[in-house]
């Protein structure tokens, strides 16, 4: 173990592998995670002053399996377990994994596999991930949320709930359910980290511990899936898009739009490491969207300066992204990159055209990119409206903040 473990770093990695053997062994999800969540905050009260136990994986077995009996064992316990329990073993036995017991593998994607079930809704899916994989507790759940604890716990119970009415199991789908499902997981992870990169509400810019978790979770897949290249492309996505976290907040802890950042503190191991996955990916032939995200990342990331930025190639990635995976919001990024390739004129039509469709109505990047592109055709007055309707609308008050600042120092083009 390193010197700079942490208490709340090594629950949080410890958390799934806990949950996986608990839910592998006894096969109540819910009742397996409400007793690890126990266990892990009888370790965050304890061991900052006992120290840490000589094995912690095995304390935190034993106290979650310890609880998980008394529950089974009272009079509430459903199905059967009280028998099952106590033909186990003796009252008051230990659990303890020997110290041969395989690490976390095919459990922890079984895990995320089952998180992810389709019977959830995306904001439950991201809410159970991070609780049962993430290791992140309630309360950081709903900070990263911002919803009150009380709510995000009640919205993971009907989550857990859910799933087990809906049949879900603690085991590698099948080959064929895996393509059918790995869709949702790549988008699960993809909301869970777009959340962390750009929160979508409150003050800060970022929620770091959420993109982090999701970087590490596509890991995760990636290593349990190495022939998927849209694993591949997701993750590539994720690194690609991270490499850019450090310029993307001032010294003063304000929004710095991707244009005005400076290139020199993005990560360019990461940057690398994006490119390194990406390549083989596209080589393989099966593109798609996550892999296309990626190409479109690269290629901002490589521009050394604005200027250096290759938006031909962007718009063409864009035009072959919404062939791929069409939608209002791909059309809104393709509408920024033809605005810089064939002038502001074409953007502003085919955000119009949007508009006209009913799509994105009163989302507030509507706004942002119609401001962006009026403000390079010269119509300021144009772009101080739009920028006025974006911080109305935005949830987000480090984005309502920078519009602000942008509608203060917008000025009139000479004449």
């Amino acid at each position: 173990m390193s010197t700079g473990w942490t208490v709340e770093g090594l629950l949080r990695e410890l958390a799934p592998q806990v949950l996986s053997a608990l839910v592998r062994r006894h096969g109540d999800f819910a009742a397996c995670e409400d007793a690890v969540q126990e266990a892990l905050l009888a370790a965050a009260r304890r061991w900052p002053v006992d120290g840490l136990p000589e094995r912690p994986r095995a304390w935190l077995t034993t106290v979650a399996t310890r609880r998980l009996t008394d529950e089974v064992r009272s009079a509430s316990a459903r199905r059967r377990r009280e028998d099952l329990e106590a033909a186990r073993r003796p009252a008051g036995a230990e659990v303890v994994p020997g110290p041969d017991e395989p690490p976390v593998s095919d459990d922890e994607l079984a895990l995320l596999f089952l998180c992810c079930h389709p019977a959830l809704t995306p904001p439950s899916q991201m809410a159970l991930t991070l609780r049962a994989v993430g290791g992140l507790t309630t309360a950081e759940i709903a900070a990263a949320f911002l919803v009150p604890e009380p709510t995000m716990a009640q919205r993971i119970s009907r989550a857990k709930k859910r799933v087990v009415e809906a049949g879900g199991r603690f085991e590698l789908p099948s080959l064929v359910e895996v393509e059918q499902r790995v869709a949702v997981v790549h988008r699960v992870l993809y909301l869970v980290f777009n959340e962390g990169y750009a929160a979508s509400h409150g003050e800060q810019v970022q929620r770091r511990e959420l993109a982090i978790e999701a970087v590490r979770l596509a890991r995760r897949l990636r290593e349990l899936r190495p022939d998927d290249p849209e694993t591949a492309g997701l993750l590539a996505l994720m690194v690609l898009t991270d490499a850019r976290h450090a310029a993307r907040v001032g010294d003063d802890g304000a929004l710095v739009p991707l244009a005005e950042q400076d290139r020199s503190r993005w990560d360019r191991g990461l940057i690398d490491e994006g490119v390194a996955l990406l390549m083989p990916a596209l080589r393989q032939g099966r593109v798609g969207p996550y892999q296309l995200q990626a190409a479109i990342a690269a290629v901002h990331d490589e521009a050394h300066t604005v200027e250096d930025t290759d938006w031909v190639q962007i718009a063409g990635l864009y035009r072959l992204l919404q062939q791929v995976d069409p939608g209002p919001v791909v059309t809104l990024n393709h509408a920024v990159a033809v605005g810089m390739v064939e002038g502001p004129g074409a953007g502003l039509a085919m955000v119009d055209d949007l508009l006209a469709r009913g799509e994105l109505r009163g989302h507030h990047r509507v706004h942002v990119v119609r401001a962006h592109l009026l403000e390079r055709a010269g119509d300021v007055d144009g772009a101080r409206r739009e920028l006025r309707e974006a911080a109305r609308r935005t949830t987000s008050i480090a984005e309502r903040r920078h519009f602000e600042r942008r509608l203060a120092t917008l000025t009139d083009p000479p004449r």
